[in-house]
């Protein structure tokens, strides 16, 4: 998953003066108003659709300005700036902020309404949009976001000032996508002067924030402070030939359950009021050392080309520093902030975040950003952890991570995780609301490339139980395709966040998608799939891609269109079940034959009799002449007759048939046929025949009926049902750990 004032100007240049903030502003009315309205916006742009899911049609080529070369002044076509001075109180658990927001016009029209994400209002009641989803998808395979929030521990946000040139403004509560009208987590905001084509507008905003006991992500437990999604955040005006649009439109959806962010790229500039004992961490660069106010500190940020900003503020807690440099990225400085309970893991998440800077500056393009910080989050905090935003991100804590256990693998596996939503949500920066398959399930993917490369298989056990000889090394990849869901997918990967069956079933997004692109890669080869995937980052860095044109950009790098299109077709945008297998095996001499025949010009017919004379000499012959003869040979040649069936939609395999001498004959099955029958004729009897020989097509539901002997073998049952005996053991070391 995945904040603060908006920067007035477009330049580079940080402000670095401390600012007195007034003293927080005395309770009033949330807003100027605050009576919910329907569902549809002022000037005549309208919403993205309520339920926009996975995109088709390819972004024009000069889709957000067009692909960033590097020989632009900026690295991002910056929208929007934030300029943000803020004070926490720790004790009330609240942020009082003043912000001030330039935004800029890309359309051709002028724009008359702006709207406003107040994202900690999901936190509110019971209410929200993100709560009433919650009673429906978790009920169907929990997930995070389930902490019990008893009175006291709501969170909110109250905008209690909006001006545009000293003017105050109105605004009202809105709902895109139709949600309840107790959801307040967007509003719409009434310029004063509407914003002209290609001009900007800034507003300025006094808000308050009350933090919730950590939930999804954001909030406290204690004096640790988690503050994320906290500020008043401008939605993205797409324009046609962005993401499928076909003329300006608002992109502004309520906080959902299930989903995550999206905003324009930007410049922001913060700077953060708490007291003095606190360590502070954000997203960005720290602007000198944090100056002195009462028995308060404050804290500079600034940071250029990003869509989002989140802190970490806490009292007692350490750090550890390092720094990295690699081909084309500026030096970057590598900081673990963690609290002493967790002390055994700060090495490990150092180590993990600088080899992850390592790995995906060399297969997708170098770091740009001059910062990287990994927060460990405190003990009864776990839903603090595993959080992105830009150069920023928490991950988990363990009390111990000994080698070769589940806990040293899902620290190193969260950290990589959380480290390269920097790429695909933060430097890419899909829309996570609609397509959640390009930030959460291509990222899964990178890591566990990641992971491979490293030769890190997980281990599904603890200290505990490996003292006994459990021990469950499984492939990184194989555990995804365990928890696919592959014979029963209930929504495609290309759905949005909460058109969705259930949690699980949005969950499968990571699993199944990093599934499919295991596939992908084997059918183009991994150096074509990197090479793709590089090319993905270089075109679409700071701008917003779309599904179809990640598959756009597949097809053009491999020249496998029909490769492609049938992964996109059959698992981005469907639901099909692959399940080919192999319902029979038979493998017979080659006999003679009765009936008649004409053989020298003279015609004779030969009965069973005379054929089983004429069999029984040759034999006798044979095997005076083979007394060592192996099983499975004789005079005859032996025909093999392999019938494989699919019971879902075509994948191709490939067929292996081993024989009796240890040949094999190998045919590929890449035709579109129900069934189909493979014959070899040999002087060697058939042994076995198997599907998918080497292991590397993950998608087929079923791998236990792709195989067949010709004698009864348990290898091939007991060779995948390993994998779910694996998978089982891990679940019971997981008990043991609770």
């Amino acid at each position: 998953m995945t904040g603060l004032l908006v920067v007035a100007s477009c330049t580079a240049a940080p402000l670095v003066l401390a600012i007195q903030l007034p003293p927080p502003p005395s309770p009033q009315p949330a807003a100027a108003s605050s009576v919910a309205t329907a569902a549809m916006p002022a000037a005549d742009i309208p919403f993205a659709s309520a339920h926009a899911a996975a995109v088709k049609t390819p972004s024009a080529e000069n889709a957000w300005g067009g692909p960033r070369t590097g020989q632009e002044p900026t690295l991002s076509d910056r929208v929007v700036s934030y300029r943000i001075q803020a004070r926490l109180d720790p004790n009330a658990h609240t942020v009082d902020g003043q912000e001030q927001l330039t935004w800029r016009n890309r359309s051709a029209q002028p724009v008359s309404s702006v709207y406003l994400h107040l994202y900690l209002n999901a936190f509110q009641n019971e209410g929200s949009t993100f709560f009433t989803e919650r009673r429906t998808l978790a009920a169907h395979g929990g997930g995070r976001g389930l902490a019990t929030t008893k009175k006291g521990e709501w969170g909110f946000i109250d905008l209690r000032r909006v001006e545009q040139q000293g003017a105050t403004l109105k605004w009202e509560y809105v709902h895109p996508d139709g949600g309840p009208s107790t959801d307040t987590t967007v509003v719409r905001v009434d310029l004063a002067q509407p914003v002209p084509a290609g001009g900007s507008v800034t507003l300025n905003m006094d808000f308050h924030s009350q933090l919730p006991r950590v939930i999804e992500r954001t909030g406290y437990v204690g004096q640790f402070h988690l503050v994320g999604q906290w500020y008043p955040k401008i939605g993205v005006l797409e324009l046609a030939g962005e993401r499928g649009a076909t003329a300006p439109r608002w992109n502004v959806h309520e906080f959902h359950f299930a989903s995550e962010f999206y905003a324009d790229f930007g410049q922001f500039d913060v700077q953060l009021t708490v007291p003095k004992n606190y360590v502070v961490g954000a997203v960005g660069e720290q602007q000198g050392e944090p100056v002195a106010q009462g028995d308060d500190l404050v804290w500079h940020f600034a940071q250029d080309d990003v869509h989002d900003f989140a802190w970490v503020a806490a009292p007692a807690y350490l750090t550890m520093d390092t720094t990295w440099q690699g081909p084309g990225s500026p030096q970057v400085k590598v900081r673990v902030i963690y609290p002493p309970e967790y002390a055994v893991n700060a090495k490990q998440v150092l180590k993990a975040s600088t080899d992850s800077l390592t790995y995906f500056s060399n297969t997708l393009g170098p770091y740009p950003y001059k910062t990287v910080t990994a927060v460990i989050p405190p003990f009864n905090a776990d839903e603090a952890g595993g959080m992105e935003y830009p150069t920023f991100y928490t991950v988990d804590h363990y009390k111990s991570a000994q080698p070769g256990t589940l806990d040293e693998f899902m620290l190193d596996f969260v950290t990589i995780h959380e480290f390269g939503h920097g790429y695909f949500y933060g430097l890419l920066a899909s829309n996570e609301f609609e397509e959640p398959i390009l930030d959460e399930g291509l990222n899964e993917y990178w890591d566990q490339r990641m992971l491979r490369e490293r030769g890190q298989r997980v281990w599904l056990t603890t200290a505990f139980y490996r003292f006994f000889g459990v021990e469950a090394p499984t492939p990184v990849f194989m555990l995804e395709r365990m928890m696919a869901t592959l014979s029963k997918p209930a929504d495609p990967l290309g759905q949005n966040a909460w058109d969705r069956l259930s949690s699980s079933s949005y969950g499968t997004v990571y699993s199944r998608t990093a599934t499919a692109m295991h596939d992908l890669e084997e059918r183009l080869g991994k150096d074509v799939m990197e090479r793709a995937f590089r090319r993905y980052y270089q075109l679409w860095r700071y701008r917003h891609p779309s599904v179809a044109d990640l598959q756009a950009v597949l097809i053009e790098v491999s020249g496998k269109r029909h490769d492609v299109d049938q992964i996109f077709d059959q698992y981005v945008y469907g639901t099909d079940v692959v399940d080919n297998q192999i319902t029979e095996l038979t493998s017979e001499e080659v006999l003679p034959l009765p009936g008649s025949f004409v053989k020298g010009g003279t015609r004779a017919e030969v009965n069973a009799g005379d054929i089983d004379k004429i069999v029984r000499e040759k034999r006798d012959a044979w095997n005076k002449a083979n007394p060592n003869a192996k099983e499975g040979t004789g005079p005859y040649p032996f025909r093999t007759v392999v019938t494989v069936w699919r019971q879902g939609s075509q994948l191709g395999e490939k067929l292996r048939v081993t024989f009796a001498d240890g040949s094999t004959e190998n045919v590929r099955w890449d035709d579109d046929r129900r069934w189909a029958r493979f014959e070899f004729i040999k002087p060697v009897r058939a042994v076995s025949a198997e599907l998918d020989p080497e292991r590397v097509v993950y998608l087929d539901a079923d791998k236990i009926n792709d195989s067949r002997t010709l004698k009864a073998n348990g290898s091939a049952s007991r060779r995948w049902t390993s994998d779910i005996a694996h998978l089982l053991q891990g679940f019971y070391a997981i008990l043991g750990t609770l």
